[in-house]
């Protein structure tokens, strides 16, 4: 059990080093737009929560594929099994249970969604902050509203 809450851990830090990398660059991109004020206030707002969104995707895919080259070091599940699709059920907290762990690395699977709920709620977050600062900059929100 010590086994897997350590790859576990060390998989979830390499995640959470992805994701605050990620978070750190969004929000320093978008206070640095919030400098400008933009002629289209609506065409901007919407531009920036398209990027902030898909790069956020791109992260937990990027995060998924971490989880799923840890499953392959260990030989998480059987032979053959789609270990990418195996961490998404995983991370997304879907759970299917079409793909089952090998009994040795059960642990990994909950520590997954575990990893997982938390980036989510760390990325909704984030992206809270920044339609609150891309509409400040927009003035579609006043500075009162703060």
């Amino acid at each position: 059990m010590l086994c897997q809450l350590l790859v576990g851990a060390t998989v979830s830090i390499c995640t959470i080093i992805i994701h605050a990398a990620v978070m750190a660059t969004v929000v320093h991109v978008v206070h640095a737009l919030r400098a400008k004020k933009p002629l289209t206030p609506w065409l901007h707002l919407t531009s920036i929560m398209i990027a902030t969104v898909s790069v956020l995707m791109v992260a937990h895919v990027g995060e998924v594929i971490v989880w799923s080259l840890a499953y392959a070091i260990v030989d998480a599940a059987a032979a053959g099994a789609d270990l990418v699709y195996f961490a998404f059920v995983n991370y997304t907290t879907l759970g299917y249970g079409d793909i089952i762990p090998v009994e040795r690395w059960r642990l990994l699977g909950p520590m997954t969604a575990m990893n997982g709920i938390l980036l989510f709620g760390w990325s909704t977050a984030v992206i809270v902050d920044v339609l609150r600062r891309a509409m400040l900059a927009t003035g579609a929100i006043e500075a009162e509203a703060r």
